[in-house]
């Protein structure tokens, strides 16, 4: 474990760390194609055909972003790939946070006489801004981001459990949920816990899981 980065300023894992990165979310990255195509197969009208297109692609693309920007920070010298690839990796978090909560609100969506049926496009704006947001001040006000991580994660999980959208998936929309949240702590602890991100790599893949096989067992059954 290398020193903890100091302000405005990224974290450099060591070497062990840094392959440990890549094989913590590059081994997720088959799996999440097989398993979009299975809700595409298990598809019976074309709202769910869309569904888990889009969830499917932020699921795959998670992890293929991050296994790109941990591979190119491991393995290339070129500052300009690994600054694009960063930017794409944290982009792609909020983006992923979106696709989750999509089936949800497209297949099962709260009662239409409610505000909170129009919630998923809402969901995309607000991941939209954070993109905007991350892009402008790229590790700045770390603290800051983390905040907007869980507002856009945790924010929409109060009203699809309101309105018992998630019905039986309710548990493991809960569980994966707090998988999530426990594994920020992870994400703070670089130069703190040796492989910290490593194991924020865990939680993530995780609570993905978790959260697939809601979807799975729930909306595509």
């Amino acid at each position: 474990m290398n020193e903890r980065a100091g302000p405005n300023k990224a974290y450099v894992p060591t070497s062990v760390e840094h392959i440990a990165n890549v094989i913590t979310h590059g081994i997720w990255i088959l799996p999440s194609i097989l398993g979009c195509g299975v809700l595409i197969k298990q598809s019976k009208s074309w709202p769910q055909v869309w569904a888990a297109i889009i969830y499917g692609f932020s699921l795959i693309f998670c992890f293929f972003v991050s296994t790109s920007f941990h591979s190119v920070f491991y393995c290339s010298r070129n500052r300009t790939l690994k600054d694009l690839l960063h930017r794409g990796d944290r982009a792609m978090i909020y983006i992923f946070i979106a696709g989750s909560y999509f089936p949800w609100f497209v297949l099962k969506p709260p009662p239409t006489e409610s505000w909170h049926s129009e919630l998923w496009w809402i969901i995309w704006i607000m991941a939209g801004l954070g993109i905007i947001y991350q892009q402008i001040f790229h590790e700045k006000y770390k603290s800051l981001e983390t905040f907007f991580y869980l507002l856009v994660g945790l924010g929409p999980s109060i009203i699809v459990l309101r309105n018992e959208t998630a019905g039986a998936g309710e548990s493991q929309l809960k569980l994966g949920g707090a998988l999530y949240v426990l594994g920020v702590v992870f994400f703070k602890s670089d130069g703190i816990i040796p492989f910290a991100h490593s194991i924020w790599h865990l939680f993530v893949a995780g609570a993905a899981s978790i959260h697939y096989f809601a979807i799975l067992n729930h909306l595509y059954s």
